[in-house]
C-alpha cells in the first residue's frame, strides 16, 4: 500500500475492530483509541504497519473493529484533552507512543488497557513496574538500547572525519530529553568530542538557537521528541543554511532533509504493538504481557543532504546504510 493511498483513506474516514472484546457490551464492535503525538504525515508509516499486523491477526478495518484516531500535532497539551475524550467513547484499549503521552493518559484513566510502541524508560518513568512483569493497565515496548547515543556519534564522525565539536538540540523540558543529553555528553567525551547543549522548549526558540550554535559546532545531535518531530523541516532547513551535518532518531526525520539517522524501526515497534493490542481484546491483562525491547535498528543516509553539504560518504558506510536517500 502507497504512504500517500493509506493517508488519505484515514483521512476521510473512520477506522473500524473479534466481538464482545474486554469491557464493550455484547454485540457491539471493540474500538481502539490512538493516539499520535505529531502529525498524521509522520505517523503514516507506523500507523500502517500497525493497522496491517492487526488485519494478519483478524482485526479487519469497518468490519470487526473501530480505530479513533486522534492527533496532538506536537502540543502537550493536547494529550489530556484527546484522553477524557477517549475515556467518554469508553474505547477498549488506546494505542499511542511517546512517554509524556502515556503519563498524561495514564492519569486520565485508571481502567483502559494502554499499550505504547515507544517509550524511553518505561520504569524509571512509572509506567510499569517492571519489564517482565508491569503491573497495573499498561504495557508495550521500551526504546532503551545501551550506547545508541555512543553508535550516533561514531556514525556521524565516519561521514564528518573532522568533527570535533558538536551542538546536542532537544527539548530540555522533557526529562527524557535531558537523560539522553548526558548520555550524548559522556558519549562525547570517550571519543574526544567537544559537546554544547542548546535546549529549545518552543517553536520559537529554534531558529536563535541555530544563531548561536552555527558559530560553535560542525555538527548537530538532534534528540527526538514531539517539539523536534514536528519542526523537523524546520530545522533541516536551518542546518542546511548553516551547512551543518545532522543526526537524527528516525527514518523520516532523515528522509525530512537531515543528513542522517540511526536508532529503532518505529514502524517495526507499531507493528508488534498490534499484537499487544490483539492479545488485550482477547482478554489478556496488560500486567501480564511483559514490555519488549526493540529488535531492529535503522541507518538512513541522505546522499542528496551529503552532497549539498558537499560531504563524501565512505563506501563502507553506504554498504551498511537500511536505505540510502537520492
Amino acid at each position: 500500500m502507497r504512504r500517500r493511498d493509506f493517508i488519505a483513506g484515514l483521512s476521510g474516514a473512520a477506522l473500524v475492530g473479534p466481538r464482545g472484546a474486554w469491557g464493550q457490551p455484547q454485540g457491539a464492535l471493540p474500538v481502539i483509541g490512538f493516539l499520535g503525538s505529531a502529525t498524521l504525515s509522520t505517523f503514516g508509516p507506523r500507523v500502517a504497519a500497525l493497522v496491517q499486523r492487526l488485519r494478519e491477526l483478524g482485526w479487519i478495518e469497518s468490519r470487526n473493529v473501530v480505530i479513533e484516531y486522534r492527533w496532538a500535532e506536537g502540543r502537550s497539551e493536547r494529550y489530556s484533552e484527546i484522553a477524557a475524550e477517549f475515556v467518554r467513547l469508553k474505547v477498549n484499549i488506546i494505542v499511542t507512543g511517546g512517554t509524556e503521552v502515556v503519563i498524561a493518559l495514564k492519569e486520565a484513566t485508571a481502567g483502559i488497557p494502554i499499550v505504547f510502541a515507544t517509550a524511553s524508560d518505561p520504569v524509571g518513568s512509572g509506567l510499569v513496574a517492571s519489564l517482565a512483569r508491569p503491573g497495573g493497565t499498561v504495557t508495550g515496548l521500551s526504546l532503551q538500547s545501551p550506547d545508541i547515543a555512543g553508535k550516533r556519534l561514531a556514525l556521524l564522525r565516519e561521514i564528518v572525519s573532522n568533527l570535533r565539536r558538536v551542538a546536542f538540540l532537544g527539548n530540555t523540558d522533557n526529562p527524557f530529553v535531558v537523560r539522553e543529553m548526558r548520555e550524548v555528553e559522556a558519549a562525547a567525551r570517550t571519543l574526544g568530542i567537544e559537546c554544547a547543549i542548546f535546549g529549545v522548549r518552543r517553536t520559537q526558540d529554534i531558529a536563535p538557537a541555530f544563531e548561536t550554535l552555527r558559530q560553535r559546532a560542525d555538527a548537530i545531535y538532534l534528540a527526538s521528541e514531539q517539539l523536534m518531530d514536528t519542526n523537523r523541516l524546520r530545522i533541516n532547513i536551518l542546518a542546511a543554511g548553516a551547512r551543518l551535518p545532522t543526526m537524527w532518531a528516525q527514518q523520516e526525520l532523515a528522509e525530512a532533509g537531515g543528513l542522517m539517522s540511526y536508532g529503532p524501526n518505529f514502524p517495526d515497534l507499531y507493528r508488534r504493538a498490534g499484537d499487544y493490542a490483539d492479545k488485550i481484546l482477547r482478554g489478556a491483562k496488560p500486567a501480564d504481557i511483559p514490555v519488549e525491547q526493540p529488535k531492529k535498528f535503522d541507518l538512513v543516509i541522505n546522499l542528496t543532504t551529503a552532497k549539498a553539504l558537499g560531504l563524501t560518504v565512505p563506501p563502507t558506510l553506504l554498504a551498511r546504510a537500511d536505505e540510502v536517500i537520492e
